[in-house]
């Protein structure tokens, strides 16, 4: 039972991430956009184009935007550019309610580090933050820990999958996305590391992206997410390495 508890009135949610997400690529296409599927892994600059390979044959853009959040580093690095990104994981798992319970919000457990969510699936719980490499094994060790003040808190009953899913979350040390052209790359666009926030902050990235591609004025400064913050620390892991390197 919580001894205190804050309700944010104004807070809202999404059910089903995932049909939100289908829904705008739908939306997109009947407005006459088209989709591709292809390796994002295979960008590279055909002058005075950037080319991706797609399932429907090679596509040629003057700009490209990178929106991979923690699989950014997959692309750009090959061309140069290494950010100081980082990944938090978090474990997810739906559960059936018992007794007809119901959850009309989400609800944080901030003394045990958790939340509830009522989804389209049942009833998400979501552990804290888990600082390790992206593709590291998971280690969801802290259902364990959270699972016994979980159902003292609500009926919770069978969980939905057999095994907890995992999710990466590409998180820079300012807790600030980057959003604007890349560095030595005309034509390159950057919009990823928005943390635990990327869905909400999707559509004013997204925004911000366009009028900055366009050259409309953008609805606010766009320097806070530049890449080129990090222009002095790039600089000095590119002249360590160069170092390392020279050495017999």
């Amino acid at each position: 039972m919580f001894r205190r508890a804050v309700h944010w009135t104004g807070a809202v949610s999404v059910s089903n991430p995932l049909a939100l997400t289908q829904a705008y690529a739908g939306r997109f296409a009947a407005l006459g956009g088209l989709v591709h599927s292809g390796d994002a892994r295979s960008l590279h600059r055909v002058d005075p184009h950037w080319r991706v390979d797609t399932t429907g044959g090679p596509v040629d853009a003057r700009d490209v935007v990178v929106a991979l959040g923690p699989w950014a580093p997959d692309v750009l690095s090959p061309l140069g550019i290494r950010l100081p990104l980082a990944v938090e994981r978090g474990y997810h798992l739906h559960f059936r309610a018992e007794r007809h319970a119901a959850l009309s919000r989400p609800v944080l457990d901030a003394e045990n580090g958790y939340y509830f969510a009522p989804m389209e699936q049942g009833i998400r719980i979501t552990t804290g933050a888990e600082f390790a490499e992206r593709d590291a094994p998971p280690t969801p060790v802290q259902f364990d820990r959270l699972l016994p003040a979980a159902r003292g808190l609500f009926a919770l009953g069978e969980p939905v999958e057999p095994q907890p899913w995992m999710g990466a979350r590409p998180c820079f040390a300012d807790s600030r996305p980057v959003i604007g052209p890349a560095p030595r790359h005309q034509g390159l666009w950057l919009a990823y590391g928005h943390g635990h926030w990327g869905l909400t902050l999707g559509p004013a990235t997204g925004r911000l992206i366009a009028e900055m591609i366009t050259g409309n004025t953008p609805f606010c400064d766009p320097a806070p997410y530049s890449a080129d913050r990090f222009a002095d620390l790039s600089r000095k892991a590119r002249l360590a390495h160069s170092t390392a390197s020279s050495r017999p």
